[in-house]
């Protein structure tokens, strides 16, 4: 199910894959959750691709991110603006908080 090439590749170590914190971690557990409740797999895929795409320069699990709320919003599943809002929320938090 999860692409090992081409431009929605997460990184990868040795075959393993990378995460420099973990909320990343967190995140790509979640996104398994929801590409098998709430919307495909595929459809991910291809928001990653684009937010890839946009801003190469952007960290990997940023456009992840990204892509997950990108396809959230598509599923109506949560609306963009309560996205922001809990986007605002969680980066409010303070530094080491566990989410």
């Amino acid at each position: 199910m999860l692409d090992v090439d081409g431009p929605a590749a997460p990184p990868r170590s040795n075959g393993e894959l990378v995460f420099a914190a973990p909320w990343q971690r967190r995140l790509f557990g979640v996104t398994m959750v929801l590409t098998q409740r709430i919307f495909g797999y595929e459809d991910f895929r291809q928001h990653l691709i684009e937010r890839v795409r946009e801003n190469p320069e952007r960290d990997y699990w940023e456009s992840w991110a990204l892509a997950v709320e990108d396809a959230l919003a598509g599923a109506c599943a949560l609306d963009r603006g309560t996205l922001d809002e809990r986007h605002r929320a969680f980066l409010a938090r303070p530094h080491g908080h566990d989410h």
